[in-house]
């Protein structure tokens, strides 16, 4: 899970969901940065690659976050060891600095896409097809892997969920997928 450091401290109920979160096996806490490009002021934030780092940074310390994977926010970039891939140029040197800076930039493969209302565009179905068409014509970063994006505040929606938890049902009976952390990622 990609966290945004306010996001954390926005209420008393998003405290205490992080802090189990923390605690649980089953997830992986890593960086979104603290204020979410400047609350989606994303052509600004990308500007000025210093004060990009040290938004990642203060949300790394806020949150005591010791791992170095993150996402940037708005845009699907790839730093790691063998990825260097930047969807806008303009954030291009904001990327570097961060690769120059001990964080992996992790993107996504395949976006559960939701429309203004934030209510899924795509069923379970429909995404498992794109899922076994990426696999089958080698359209993943990295060969046998994909990283799929996902944005938390469609699930709230009670059918969204039941979509989602659809989904990671169909996938797990397939028994072709294994699910990992993203730490695990090559």
């Amino acid at each position: 899970l990609f966290i945004v450091g306010e996001h954390v401290y926005g209420s008393t109920t998003q405290t205490a969901i992080f802090d189990s979160l923390i605690n649980s096996k089953y997830f992986e806490i890593a960086n979104h940065s603290f204020t979410h490009a400047f609350k989606n002021k994303f052509a600004k934030f990308y500007q000025v690659p210093d004060s990009v780092v040290k938004d990642f940074e203060r949300c790394a310390n806020s949150l005591h976050l010791t791992a170095t994977i993150v996402r940037t926010p708005g845009r699907n970039i790839w730093r790691t060891q063998l990825i260097n891939q930047t969807d806008i140029n303009s954030s291009k040197a904001a990327a570097d600095s961060l690769f120059a800076n001990g964080y992996t930039i992790a993107g996504w493969d395949l976006e559960w896409h939701y429309n203004n209302n934030l209510k899924l565009t795509n069923t379970s179905e429909e995404m498992l097809l794109q899922i076994d068409s990426m696999f089958t014509n080698t359209r993943t970063k990295t060969p046998d892997h994909l990283v799929l994006l996902a944005h938390d505040q469609v699930y709230e929606d009670p059918a969204d969920s039941m979509e989602l938890r659809q989904f990671i049902i169909k996938l797990k009976a397939k028994n072709e997928y294994n699910f990992e952390h993203l730490s695990s990622y090559p």
